[in-house]
């Protein structure tokens, strides 16, 4: 089976994660897609397939004769999709011999712009998967399940040398969990990649420094009337709250290593609003340097309208892994080399997010990030190429081939 085929597969299968539940996995939805990968691993030969009680999927592939002491690989992908926009009764079109041009979707009255997605024209004549402009398309991960998936099928029927292979795919990773419950131990790899990127040979080993700070902001409500020096709007505060962060750092300001603050929800009325901030810096210094500016932001709005109008707790979430990465180089060295093999352009970035590899690379399993072939996640705009999926297999499975070496 090809990967981009196993992928239409996956998608049809709704798993948005529930940044509002506090079960694990968050959505009993994302339990469907992990037994049917559990079922297809079983099918290729992969015996100790399993999901556990969290909904992680696990399962390993033994060494191949003669390389038994080989470093252990591991390959993981995430099962969820985001909550940004709906991940249910997605409709994928299918568009052979892509003509470079925009590209219509469906009757929904949305269209992938070339003037907005500049790098379209670089994908004529490929074969270009889309959205019907009502739901995202789910190459985030499930492209990378696919991929993962499809290197295994044919490192199995072709019979590569081969180490250890370690196979995981996880649940929640959109909504920052998706390596919290991951059993490194258990899993058994040496080191391992995480196929969650975006454009093939895309190679990141450099990710945020993540926090997301929750205010809460009390007013005081009196009928308009009678309003006068008594009433305190937590609306308007929490305006002024907004207002007080530098406007040129904000995602839609920032690039490359630049970081930012970013408004993800405020809601409210006059007597109480709740806001929710995500905080993003690659360095160190700088990410708590931002904390430290939203807390005196607040502190100085209780100086202005008393002790206890604003509330802030800040709560970390991932680090950037470099530091993890630094010491064992060959993993970007192998993927490099693995991309210009496979006639890509290697583009070494970092990623302005996070994947489930920074926080394993936290807990003992050194886990950059590879490029999946999609585009544009997290909206109704996503799409990705059969042929960038293809190139994706290539470059892992002569990954694999390096480490048996």
């Amino acid at each position: 089976m090809k990967a981009y085929e196993r992928f239409l597969k996956y998608v049809s299968v709704w798993t948005t994660s529930d940044e509002n539940s506090e079960t694990v996995p968050s959505a009993d939805r994302e339990l469907v897609l992990a037994k049917l990968l559990v079922e297809e691993m079983k099918e290729l030969g992969i015996e100790d397939a399993r999901v556990d009680e969290k909904g992680y999927v696990y399962g390993s592939v033994p060494a191949t004769l003669g390389c038994e002491n080989a470093p252990a690989l591991g390959l993981i992908a995430h099962m969820d999709t985001a909550p940004d926009a709906p991940g249910d009764n997605i409709h994928p079109q299918i568009i052979e011999n892509y003509d470079g041009k925009d590209v219509v979707l469906g009757t929904s009255g949305k269209t992938i712009k070339v003037e907005e997605f500049p790098y379209l024209a670089d994908l004529k004549g490929r074969t270009l998967i889309t959205t019907d402009g009502t739901t995202l398309l789910g190459a985030d991960d499930k492209a990378g399940i696919a991929e993962v998936l499809t290197v295994i099928e044919e490192i199995l029927t072709d019979g590569t040398p081969h180490g250890k292979i370690c196979i995981g795919f996880t649940p929640d990773e959109e909504i920052a969990r998706g390596a919290k419950h991951f059993d490194v131990e258990g899993f058994g790899a040496d080191y391992g990649y995480t196929l969650d990127g975006s454009a093939e040979g895309e190679i990141q080993y450099e990710n945020f420094n993540a926090s997301t700070a929750f205010i809460t902001i009390h007013g005081v409500s009196v009928h308009t009337g009678t309003a006068k020096d008594v009433l305190v709007n937590s609306q308007t505060i929490g305006t002024e709250f907004h207002q007080m962060l530098p406007v040129s750092e904000r995602p839609e300001t920032t690039e490359g290593y630049e970081g930012f603050y970013h408004l993800v929800s405020f809601h409210g009325n006059v007597t109480e609003t709740k806001m929710k901030y995500f905080i993003r810096d690659f360095d160190t210094e700088g990410f708590h340097a931002r904390a430290a500016k939203m807390q005196e932001i607040a502190d100085s709005l209780n100086e202005k309208y008393g002790a206890g109008t604003v509330e802030i707790e800040i709560v970390e979430s991932y680090y950037n892994m470099r530091e993890k990465i630094e010491p064992c180089m060959q993993l970007i060295e192998y993927a490099k080399k693995a991309a210009e093999n496979a006639d890509i352009v290697p583009d070494v970035a970092p990623i302005r997010g996070g994947t489930d590899g920074a926080r394993l690379s936290f807990k003992g399993l050194p886990c950059p990030n590879l490029g999946t072939g999609g585009y544009a996640f997290h909206g109704v705009y996503e799409h990705i190429t059969v042929e960038g999926m293809d190139k994706a297999v290539v470059m892992v499975k002569d990954i694999v081939g390096m480490f048996a070496k």
